[in-house]
């Protein structure tokens, strides 16, 4: 297995992860992921900011993600709590690196995927000299949320998207 950055040609086979994925929210009654969101085009603008990453298992692209490592304007409010760390360090520069538009083809759910998203996000973090990683989900989302605390993930709050709709904030400090 190994992750590397998503290229156009990759684009049918996320498309199908995130169609599994939407599927799979929304049999548990979730509306996540339900507006046609994330989509095409997010996927192609991941592909062309830089942001855009494949698991890669036998030659088939098994999961996806995007590594955002410029802020993230819906961070910035948190609800009902707070960050575990600055925003930004006394220079200026971003303390943290999101993770966003994360999923596994249902096929190789459990086998140790995650654990590979979340270790190169960790190896992100610490070659950009970044101290955590910031993700967010949906409350009802608790797939999601067990796996990110078994990954050391601590609930700080709640954001809202850009439309309003409210997620559980995560952060993990690296060390």
């Amino acid at each position: 297995m190994f992750i590397r950055a998503t290229t156009p040609a990759d684009i049918p086979a996320v498309m199908a992860i995130i169609e599994e994925a939407r599927r799979t929210i929304a049999a548990l009654g979730i509306d996540q992921w339900q507006n046609g969101s994330p989509n095409t085009a997010m996927i192609m603008k991941d592909v062309d900011g830089g942001q855009g990453r494949v698991v890669v298992l036998e030659g088939e692209v098994v999961g996806t993600f995007a590594v955002i490592d410029n802020g993230e304007p819906v961070y910035a409010v948190m609800e009902d709590g707070a960050w575990l760390t600055p925003d930004r360090d006394a220079e200026g520069n971003w303390t943290y690196i999101a993770l966003h538009r994360v999923a596994i083809s249902v096929a190789h759910r459990g086998s140790g995927i995650s654990t590979a998203i979340i270790e190169y996000a960790e190896d992100c973090a610490r070659s950009l000299g970044r101290c955590s990683i910031r993700i967010d989900t949906h409350e009802g989302n608790v797939v999601m949320r067990r796996m990110l605390e078994r990954h050391g993930f601590i609930r700080c709050g709640t954001i809202h998207l850009e439309n309003g709709d409210p997620r559980v904030a995560y952060e993990k400090i690296i060390v």
